[in-house]
């Protein structure tokens, strides 16, 4: 008869293996796309309410993959956001291989564990929320953790964040205190952020030329929640708006 507790302990290790297991590349995939669209699984915002309450985390991920995002991006945040760890778990468990970004405000080393045990490919640092030493230390640990980071920054002063060296650079395009968007921002501080730094413009995208000018200024990816969510088919419209981009 099989000792019990070593059954548990090699089942253990194949679950350790797992987390330990190298995650699919954000950076490279965006990289790699025609389109870079990083598709958000978004329920709710503090300046709009609930977008889609009814959204469900184990459905609409698996329909952006199937319909041709280059990565995913889903908020966990609970009480401003309607989000949680869970989503990505749940994701996950549903089929999506995509990378996803861990999408919250992270402020302390306990976050990142948390994005590695949900499944998580990378984690958004927000230059806002942070000191540059602070960000550094962030970023270190998730690099150790196997994690990519999108650093995101909002205004000039705050693109000497940029000097980290992170996977991805993400311009966000709203204000994170009004919350008022304005994809002028990107174009703005493009030319300001390093030369070989991945682009990232974020919020307020919602046509598809928008995208092509966009890519002309530099960026590899664009990240789209809004726009999708607040459709009754997210998976549909992201198909539709990749047809668009392509014709």
């Amino acid at each position: 008869m099989k000792d019990i507790l070593q059954e548990i302990v090699e089942n253990k290790q194949r679950e350790n293996a797992l987390l330990k297991a190298a995650k699919p590349s954000m950076k490279q995939a965006l990289l790699a796309s025609e389109t870079g669209i990083i598709a958000e699984f978004k329920r709710r915002s503090p300046s709009k309410g609930w977008i889609k309450e009814s959204g469900q985390p184990g459905i609409i991920p698996l329909s952006y993959q199937k319909n041709g995002a280059a990565a995913l991006s889903i908020l966990t945040d609970e009480p401003y956001f309607g989000g949680c760890d869970d989503f990505i778990r749940t994701a996950r468990k549903s089929g999506v291989t995509l990378p996803i970004l861990y999408k919250n405000f992270v402020i302390d080393e306990i976050q990142l564990y948390q994005a590695v045990l949900c499944g998580a490919s990378a984690v958004l640092l927000i230059a806002a929320c942070l000191t540059k030493e602070r960000c550094r230390e962030l970023m270190d640990k998730a690099h150790s953790l196997g994690l990519e980071v999108l650093l995101e920054m909002h205004s000039e002063p705050e693109l000497e964040y940029a000097e980290l060296g992170p996977d991805m650079c993400g311009i966000n395009n709203r204000n994170l205190g009004s919350f008022v968007t304005d994809v002028e921002n990107s174009f703005r501080l493009a030319s300001r952020l390093p030369a070989d730094a991945v682009k990232v413009s974020e919020s307020g995208i919602s046509k598809p030329e928008t995208i092509v000018a966009l890519r002309e200024a530099g960026f590899r990816g664009f990240l789209i929640g809004e726009s999708f969510m607040k459709t009754s088919d997210p998976g549909k419209a992201l198909a539709g708006f990749i047809n668009s981009l392509k014709s």
